[in-house]
This record gives C-alpha cells, structure tokens and sequence, in this order.
C-alpha cells in the first residue's frame, strides 16, 4: 500500500485516536503513516469484543450456577484466554484451567491467588466474586 492509499475513513473503536501502520513512499521504502483506520477494520474490531464480552457472561452464568470458578469469568473479562494468562502468570495451561474448577480454587493460597490478581489488575477479594 502506498502512504497516500492509507485508510482514513476513521473508526470509532480508536476513540478519536489515530494508528501507525506502515506503508510504501513514492522512494520505495516502508514508512510509518497515521491512520484514522477504516470501516471493516472497525467492523471486525466491534465482533471481537462482542465475541469476548458474551464469553465472559456465558462464564459468569456458569459462576452463579456453580461450574466454574470466578477466575475464569474474570479471565475473559479482562480479555484474556488461557495460553495469555499462563504467560503472564508463569503457571502451565493444564493448571488454569484445572483452577476453573470450583472447589480447587476455593483451595488456592492467597500467592496463587495474588498471581492472578496481579496478571488480571485485581485484587484478591476481587478475583474471589463475580459483578
């Protein structure tokens, strides 16, 4: 794409803001441009966080109805999936998703605890209950 092919449609998932993409110059080099961003890429943008906001309330019913643990609704809220919170965390993916279960996460010590609290910008008590 050349710098002057840049989308500038605007997208109102930016917020007013705008995005550096990289595009080619009349030189035939790669430059940085501003973008305003375009349509489809809003329209994808507003699925996505559709998609992940219905995750974190199809975990918040399994919550309140006693199949999985807050930490999983807590997970997709902050929009994060497994394979993210075991990187940010350190701890494998089987042992996450095995503290879905509800009676083995109202077992976890307060450093595990603290671990995802610090991964998800929560705090203990708030890792604990659902809004």
């Amino acid at each position: 794409m050349l710098d002057k092919d840049v989308p500038q449609e605007g997208n109102s998932t930016l917020a007013g803001h705008r995005k550096a993409v990289y595009a080619r110059g009349e030189d035939g080099r790669l430059h940085i441009v501003q973008s305003s961003g375009w349509e489809v890429e809003e329209i994808v943008t507003r699925q996505a966080v559709e998609d992940l906001d219905r995750q974190a309330e199809d975990a918040r019913r399994r919550v309140l109805a006693g199949r999985t643990s807050p930490l999983e609704y807590h997970m997709h809220r902050v929009r994060m999936d497994v394979p993210l919170l075991s990187q940010v965390t350190g701890l494998w993916q089987w042992r996450i998703r095995r503290h879905f279960r509800p009676d083995i996460f109202a077992g976890l010590s307060a450093g595990l605890l603290g671990r995802y609290g610090e991964a998800m910008g929560l705090s203990i008590e708030q890792l604990k209950k659902v809004d």
